[in-house]
């Protein structure tokens, strides 16, 4: 038990219980999936429109195994490669039965997935004219979180590092300053490859972190799902606890004063 008291992480209006969020791809079963979201925690579950099948009655289908009553299911544009696309697909999620927010990607590079600034900035002062709750994921470059915030978004979502490689957050200073610089949650997505990663991310004083690969592809996916969701709660215990200094030089535990000669 802790004397911390925390906030819900609140996003566009809706308050959820777990900062972690969870993708849906790269499973090697719907069955494994649905059981590594419950170990996980987590309530907002990310699905790719362009991706999946949005008939909800066909069993192989991922959006049979989601219970929408259960489970924040939160579409998303990935493999979406122009503004115009990204939001056509925004668009088409809406008119399918999802809710107003969005993960939006627009990716600028086939080959290390970065996203497309200025088309994600396009596309996130569209969509919020029309209403969307933008979640816009994006790199962890400070002026570029500014712009899509100034565009409307929701949240901004600045990777740790690129789609799917596990390296870990390579940048604190920037992510750091991406936090302590914006108005809207910040939410670091990509690249988070294991649960030491996921508690130095929420160290740096982020919002809450989206992970999809590094559970999915993990050995036993259902038992890192469980770590996880513990990494994300120390690391933000942690952070709400605040660090002791870093020094360079060694201080004494026990106080040297009153020792026995």
């Amino acid at each position: 038990m802790t004397n911390i008291n925390d906030i819900p992480l609140t996003v566009g209006g809706r308050a959820f219980r777990s900062r972690l969020l969870l993708g849906t791809g790269k499973y090697r079963s719907n069955q494994e999936m649905v059981e590594a979201i419950s170990a996980s925690g987590a309530e907002v579950i990310t699905v790719a429109v362009r991706r999946v099948d949005l008939d909800r009655s066909k069993e192989e289908g991922i959006l049979h195994h989601l219970d929408p009553s259960r489970f924040f299911l939160l579409a998303n544009t990935a493999g979406c490669y122009t503004a115009d696309e990204a939001v056509r697909y925004a668009r088409l999620a809406r008119e399918a039965g999802f809710n107003e927010f969005i993960k939006l990607e627009v990716i600028g590079d086939r080959d290390t997935l970065l996203p497309d600034t200025d088309g994600l900035i396009t596309a996130t002062r569209t969509l919020a004219g029309e209403g969307f709750k933008v979640m816009a994921y994006t790199n962890d470059d400070l002026v570029t979180a500014l712009r899509l915030e100034q565009a409307g978004a929701a949240a901004v979502m600045p990777l740790a590092s690129p789609i799917g490689s596990g390296l870990g957050l390579l940048n604190p200073y920037s992510i750091r300053t991406i936090k302590r610089r914006l108005s809207v949650p910040v939410l670091v997505d990509a690249g988070v490859g294991t649960a030491s990663d996921a508690c130095v991310t929420m160290e740096q004083g982020v919002d809450g972190i989206l992970m999809n690969t590094a559970i999915a592809e993990a050995e036993h996916p259902v038992a890192m799902a469980a770590a996880m969701r513990h990494a994300v709660e120390a690391g933000r215990l942690a952070f709400l606890a605040g660090r002791m200094p870093r020094r360079e030089v060694a201080v004494p535990s026990s106080p040297a004063h009153g020792m026995l000669g």
